[in-house]
């Protein structure tokens, strides 16, 4: 399996509660390639956003049934991966987003 950094890594997951725990244990999550593993994440982590990676935890996220009139079907299984830092390593993901300014 031939993955690239930028295969394997996703997109980041942003929501409130991971705030929170980037906040407290400087810990990131990614939606990541099902096939990765954890080595193969820590990898892609570090050459991607030049940091040290400390911990992995992976998830798999399970689709939620959904239906369309009478239509059955369900949402894509995908996998989350938690990444801790080092003390003192961040990722912005906000790097490069500019504000319009209201003149």
């Amino acid at each position: 399996m031939n993955l690239t950094s930028h295969d394997i890594i996703r997109r980041p997951l942003i929501t409130e509660k991971l705030d929170l725990q980037r906040e407290e244990n400087n810990a990131y999550a990614f939606e990541v390639d099902r096939r990765a593993n954890k080595i193969q994440i820590r990898g892609a982590v570090e050459k991607i956003f030049k940091v040290k990676v400390t911990d992995v935890r992976t998830q798999l996220v399970r689709g939620k049934p959904k239906r369309v009139g009478l239509k059955r079907g369900h949402r894509p299984c995908w996998k989350k991966a938690i990444v801790t830092l080092k003390e003192g390593d961040t990722i912005d993901f906000v790097e490069g987003v500019r504000e319009d300014d209201d003149e």
